[in-house]
């Protein structure tokens, strides 16, 4: 079992591929021939998903979509003193969830041809961003 901390930049609000990052981060998974990773986001206001890792309109779809779906400003939330993105971003994060989980086959993440892991900014500035990287199976 291997297990790796590690600090993301402060990215914008949006939708991020971070792939390589957690590729670099655990250089220990080309030794397993199968296995899981999981990716786990150690915040409440971003979180994580896999989805299209080529084309880069899909991520701004998706914040289009989110800020659409979870509306800033809005009067019916109690949580308001950290910012008129921080319930929204509350909210987004509880939708998509906090961890990842991926197969490993034969040293390698056994993501599809176009997908990608993308960490989910939903703050206007919300920092450096916390992630565990944790992958076991066979060598």
């Amino acid at each position: 079992m291997y297990q790796q901390a590690i600090q993301l930049r402060a990215r914008p609000r949006g939708f991020h591929l971070i792939t390589d990052e957690v590729l670099q981060a655990l250089p220990q998974l080309r030794e397993l021939k199968t296995g899981m990773c999981q990716v786990f986001i150690q915040h409440t206001s971003a979180s994580l998903t896999i989805n299209e890792n080529a084309d880069p309109t899909v991520r701004a779809d998706f914040e289009m979509y989110f800020n659409k779906a979870v509306p800033e400003n809005d009067p019916d939330y109690l949580h308001d003193y950290e910012g008129s993105d921080d319930m929204p971003a509350h909210l987004k994060a509880a939708m998509l969830g906090s961890s990842v989980m991926i197969p490993v086959r034969n040293g390698r993440l056994a993501l599809g041809t176009w997908q990608g892991i993308y960490l989910c900014e939903h703050r206007n500035h919300g920092g450096n961003r916390s992630v565990v990287v944790t992958a076991w199976g066979t060598v």
